[in-house]
């Protein structure tokens, strides 16, 4: 598979395209020497746009690829910018074969920009840790559709059994759009999620006519019900709760997850942790009186009227 990382020169503006801060930029132009001009690094690199590239398009969640050369100096860190960088045409041609919109493609893509504004804020350093989410991306399983993100996916089996249980003709493995609510993009009001609805209604009808999607899901901390004990009935939040039904349950508690992108790091102190916004003092303060976070897994048919008919996240609630 060839795999040609732009020359310095143009490389700068193939980052900012991506969404790449400008601070991050003269870092990995000057690293890139090491991918390019090391034959090992450079087949590494082969390889991995392969596994990013291969079957273009087909449903399989996040692409594996081999891992970086050393996770712990700056290449490391980066390697993965420079795989996307080099998958980049690739998706492009696919996205063009599509005849998706080029705002679309460019907004989408500019997620990895936005995962090394993640990694900047929770380290302080160039890089990015969510290495293979953004395969998804880049694989042509995901797009960024105003506000929030849609994944093309298959009912796993907790959600597909949950769904069929509530009287829904779908089963495990069946397609459906996995949600995404990605940060950095403003406020999750109903007016910006009822028009993400809306653009993804007429992108899927027009770019995956021969798929067929009746159901969204999403598995997130946002969708824990705990969060009601401490946020207003019409916030945000609450309210894009009220748009699911619950699939399924989680029994094991993850803290870190909600601390992570409440707060930047999943390892803050509990005790230290600010309390500056509603959510904040929500997460923080359920923590500190000894409660335990579980998120949530929800579901609702896609009626496309842009107000799901999904019902509450908790029954009777």
């Amino acid at each position: 598979m060839e795999a040609a990382v732009p020359d310095a020169a143009d490389l700068p503006d193939v980052l900012l395209d991506l969404g790449v801060a400008h601070e991050d930029v003269n870092e990995l132009v000057a690293l890139r020497p090491r991918v390019t001009d090391d034959p090992g690094t450079l087949a590494l690199l082969e390889r991995c746009v392969g596994a990013v590239v291969r079957d273009m398009g087909t449903v399989g969640g996040s692409p594996r690829f081999p891992a970086p050369p050393d996770g712990a100096d700056l290449l490391g860190r980066c390697f993965s910018v420079y795989v996307y960088v080099a998958a980049l045409p690739y998706t492009r041609a696919y996205h063009r074969g599509l005849g998706v919109p080029e705002d679309v493609s460019r907004r989408t893509l500019a997620d990895l920009g936005r995962h090394m504004a993640v990694h900047r804020r929770r380290y302080g350093s160039c890089g990015i840790h969510a290495v293979s989410w953004l395969g998804l991306h880049f694989h042509g399983e995901l797009y960024q559709l105003g506000r929030l993100q849609y994944q093309r996916a298959a009912l796993g089996g907790r959600s597909g059994e949950g769904i069929a249980a509530a009287g829904v003709p779908l089963k495990t493995g069946d397609p459906c759009l996995s949600l995404h609510i990605p940060d950095f993009r403003g406020p999750l009001s109903p007016e910006a999620c009822d028009r993400s609805l809306l653009l993804a209604e007429e992108f899927f009808a027009r770019h995956y006519p021969a798929e067929r999607y009746e159901i969204a899901v999403c598995h997130s901390w946002l969708l824990d019900a705990q969060l009601r004990r401490y946020l207003r009935p019409d916030s945000n939040l609450v309210r894009f709760q009220e748009r699911f039904r619950t699939a399924w349950e989680n029994r094991e508690p993850d803290d870190r997850v909600p601390v992570g992108f409440v707060f930047g790091d999943p390892d803050l102190p509990v005790e230290t942790l600010p309390r500056r916004t509603s959510v904040e003092r929500a997460v923080g303060d359920h923590l500190r009186a000894g409660g335990h976070w579980y998120g949530g897994h929800g579901w609702f048919p896609l009626s496309w009227s842009g107000t799901p008919a999904g019902g509450p996240l908790v029954d009777g609630a």
